[in-house]
């Protein structure tokens, strides 16, 4: 049984035992006229006044003001060129309402990600902006200097965010709205925190009792204490507008919601729920999946592991592919830092060491938390991760099984696509032979073929 998937802009083609059980969210409709949907959007926005007579009444206070609008980087698929591209409708409209191109700055919110170089922006963003003599930076959460200290969150979050941004008299957030698996879903308040603070602020939103709650996983905003506190730490700054997206698993525009920074990015979510659920109350044997678009490193790949967890039961395999096309194809240095304490202990030990009173917080721990939760239920050797780009030796401080062991020897650490779908298919035959040799009758399998995007509810 073929069945296909896409890894960014690459596509690949696997063969599927016939009794694989496909799990795939139910979608929605791509949006068929973007730009007529994006002006709507500007005209009609959701919990605001129209975006051009909102800009004119902050010009009359600040007739000199600045503009700053924030974008995602390139770990999420926001279009911001082309016919469904929503930066340059924004930056006409400020233009038109009076802001000089020299007044708008594009600042890119890389939270605790790696810097964006030119190379990239202008890969990701219209031409034109660049010619029009705009402005495009990165946030640095370590420039102490550039960041400006507003108080304390209600859990005691130092909140320092981006002083450029805290400073504009026009503040524009823009992203896209998907499931996330510690703050429900990504987009409205996360743009600012954490894509606009300083180092020391992801200490408690990202901290070790915010990321243990059961609340803090996909699609759940009530109660989740991660949701809870970027809003909070958000709203001491706010913003003037928001404009964000839905997108299909093809990267097409489903929604544009726009407006009020609460109340759009809470009629995104709604739309985010209703499409991307899977209902399933069953557990798998094995379950296969690929880590999307966003798994450019193995850092960014653990959300894919969050999102296989409902499916497993303790004597379940987990396998995963990744295309990790980042320039560290594994992640920064902090987050290898603390990777071996996982591959070393248990899931509950890991924790424990985290919770010690000696343990100094380590940037991008919490992503190695989140991996440790996939461990809560099955054991490091019933996981299994490939990605062609990452080399032998740091494969030495993944948690899980080298799924270069499961290709043949010819091929095994080659940077080579095609060792993609092949190590998928072995993969799956060596495992299946295996737990029929130690009694298991029937094989129950699943292909999550969303990836991390279809979530199990």
């Amino acid at each position: 049984m073929k069945t296909s998937f896409e890894l960014g802009e690459k596509k690949f083609t696997i063969d599927l035992p016939e009794d694989v059980r496909i799990l795939q969210m139910k979608g929605a409709e791509k949006v068929e006229e973007p730009g007529t949907a994006i002006q709507s959007c500007l005209e009609n926005p959701i919990g605001t006044e129209k975006f051009s007579l909102l800009i004119s009444n902050i010009l009359k206070k600040s007739p000199d003001g600045e503009a700053v609008i924030v974008i995602s980087d390139n770990t999420r698929p926001v279009p911001y060129k082309g016919e469904q591209g929503i930066l340059m409708p924004l930056i006409f409209e400020l233009i038109e309402a009076g802001v000089r191109p020299e007044k708008i700055t594009v600042l890119c919110a890389n939270g605790t990600h790696i810097p964006l170089p030119d190379t990239v922006f202008r890969e990701m963003l219209d031409l034109s902006v660049f010619e029009l003599g705009i402005k495009v930076i990165n946030h640095d959460c370590l420039d102490t200097e550039n960041l400006k200290f507003l108080g304390y969150s209600k859990s005691g979050t130092k909140i320092e965010i981006n002083k450029l941004y805290v400073d504009a008299q026009i503040k524009i957030l823009t992203g896209l709205v998907e499931s996330h698996f510690m703050a429900g879903v990504s987009g409205g308040r996360k743009s600012i925190c954490p894509g606009l603070i300083g180092e020391d602020s992801t200490f408690i939103f990202h901290g070790v009792h915010n990321l243990e709650s059961e609340y803090s996983t996909d699609l759940m905003l009530d109660n989740n204490p991660c949701h809870e506190e970027a809003l909070d730490v958000a709203s001491s700054v706010g913003a003037d507008f928001i404009f964000n997206v839905t997108l299909d698993h093809s990267f097409n525009v489903t929604g544009f919601f726009a407006g009020d920074m609460i109340k759009a990015h809470q009629a995104a979510f709604e739309k985010v729920k209703e499409s991307v659920g899977i209902v399933c109350s069953e557990t798998f044997d094995i379950v296969v999946t690929h880590a999307g678009f966003v798994g450019k490193n193995h850092y960014q790949a653990a959300k894919t592991g969050a999102a296989a967890i409902p499916l497993l039961h303790k004597d379940s395999y987990l396998v995963i592919a990744a295309d990790c096309t980042d320039s560290d194809p594994v992640g920064k240095d902090s987050y290898r830092k603390v990777l071996p304490y996982l591959k070393n202990t248990s899931s509950g030990s890991f924790i424990d060491v985290l919770k010690k009173d000696d343990w100094t917080f380590i940037p991008d721990q919490w992503q190695v938390q989140m991996w440790s939760k996939l461990f809560n239920v099955i054991s490091q050797d019933q996981f299994v991760y490939y990605a062609p780009q990452i080399l032998k030796e740091d494969y030495d401080i993944l948690p899980g099984v080298d799924g270069n062991e499961y290709l043949p020897e010819n091929r095994r650490y080659q940077l080579s696509d095609k060792n993609i779908p092949l190590f998928l298919e072995v993969t799956i035959a060596s495992i299946t032979k295996q737990l029929k040799k130690e009694g298991r009758e029937k094989i129950k399998i699943a292909w999550l073929s969303d990836g991390p995007y279809g979530i199990v509810i």
